[in-house]
Order: C-alpha cells, then sequence, then structure tokens
C-alpha cells in the first residue's frame, strides 16, 4: 500500500511528465521536419545541438538552465521581472528541465516517421495544385502521426526518470519538485527508506515500461500502415 505522500509524488511525477512532453510537442516535431527536409547552412550543427543534452552531463545541463532560467538569468530575470514567474526551485522547473533532457529523443523519433513519408506523396499533391499548407497537413503530417505519438511516449518516459538536470535546477523539494527519481534518491538516503524506495521503484519501473511498450507499439503500427500505403 502506498502512503499519502507516495501517491503525492507520483502525481507530481505524471504532472512534471505530461505538462513537459505537451511543451517539448509542437517545438520537437518542427524541429524534426525542419531537419528532415530542409537543408541549409547550419543544419548538422543545430541537430548536433538537440541531442546535446544526450552526452552532456544532466548536471551541467541543470547548471546551464540555472544560469539561463534562474532569478538572476538573462531570460529568468525577465520572466520574474515581467510576469512574475519564477521556473526555479518549483515544479514548472521540473517540467522545464524534464522537457530539455526528452527533447533529442522526440526529435529523433519524430525525424525518422517524418523521413519515412515518401516525398511523391506530396509531390503527387504539389501536382494536383495543393499547397505546400494543404499537403503538410494532409499527407506528411498523418502519415507521420505514429511517429509523433511514439516520440510522446519516449519523451514522457525520458520525463519521468529525469535526475541530474531536476535536482540542480529545481531542487529536491517535498510537494514541489520531488519526483520519483528524487524521492528514490531521498529515501536511500535515510534510514528504514528501503520499503518506501522498492515500492517508488516499482511504480516507476512499470510506468515507464509502459511507456516504452506503447511507443514501440505505435511505431510497429507506423511501418505497417506505410508497407500498406506502399
Amino acid at each position: 500500500m502506498l502512503t499519502p505522500a507516495e501517491w503525492s509524488i507520483i502525481l507530481l511525477s505524471l504532472r512534471v511528465s505530461i505538462v513537459a512532453v505537451l511543451l517539448t510537442l509542437p517545438l520537437a516535431y518542427a524541429l524534426a521536419w525542419l531537419i528532415a527536409r530542409r537543408r541549409f547552412p547550419g543544419r548538422m550543427l543545430l541537430d548536433a545541438a538537440i541531442h546535446l543534452p544526450l552526452v552532456l552531463p544532466p548536471v551541467v545541463t541543470g547548471w546551464l538552465l540555472l544560469l539561463l532560467l534562474g532569478r538572476g538569468g538573462p531570460i529568468g530575470g525577465w520572466l520574474d521581472r515581467t510576469f512574475g514567474v519564477t521556473l526555479v526551485f518549483h515544479w514548472t522547473g521540473a517540467a522545464v528541465a524534464a522537457a530539455v533532457m526528452a527533447l533529442p529523443l522526440m526529435v529523433r523519433a519524430m525525424r525518422l516517421s517524418i523521413e519515412a513519408v515518401d516525398r511523391r506523396l506530396v509531390d503527387a499533391a504539389r501536382t494536383l495544385g495543393a499547397s505546400p499548407g494543404r499537403a503538410f497537413f494532409t499527407i506528411t503530417l498523418p502519415l507521420s502521426a505514429p511517429g509523433i505519438a511514439a516520440g510522446a511516449m519516449l519523451g514522457f518516459a525520458r520525463s519521468l526518470g529525469e535526475f541530474g538536470a531536476t535536482i540542480t535546477f529545481a531542487a529536491n523539494i517535498a510537494g514541489q519538485t520531488r519526483t520519483l527519481p528524487l524521492a528514490i534518491y531521498t529515501g536511500l538516503q535515510l534510514p528504514g527508506g528501503e520499503g518506501a524506495v522498492a515500492r517508488l521503484a516499482v511504480i516507476s519501473i512499470v510506468l515507464s515500461l509502459g511507456a516504452l511498450l506503447v511507443s514501440e507499439w505505435l511505431v510497429r503500427r507506423s511501418q505497417g500502415s506505410r508497407a500498406h500505403v506502399l
């Protein structure tokens, strides 16, 4: 049985992960489409910058977020002065940290899905008089939708497991930023916390595994749908 505090941690983790995915989804798809469909100077540099959080230590990513989005940072200071919005030491900051760490995985899944869409279908639609926007919304977007969903599920799973950037940028505050990984880490530091750690670890594994299985199912469904179209 889970305690009320543990339920609160789980609900906070779900809220942080869902908000992180919703924040990242439009940007991830736009970047994926730009890299998959356009050739421009600096394309490789942009691709490398998007995937940088995958290779950087998460603590470094959290530190960079702190420099940019903290109250003394250029963006965080402006948000605080203009809108009274503070991200650091708040659950919204944890969502931002999770979104940054999830972005590369989401972009990669969506990019592969967009690249798999046969350009001849788009060209045929343009030949028949469809505008670029109409061709995108009627062909590219629907055919890449399973990849979008798969990327969202990967981002959700990654957000659930985010630790380093979150604890650096948003800290480990009970009821505010203490998500599942941070709660497990805290429990390991406390005498007699093994039971809570085990329960939270099982919940974390079940949620992450479920997200990965759904993502894999969506990828296979996407491949089957494209094979049927071709």
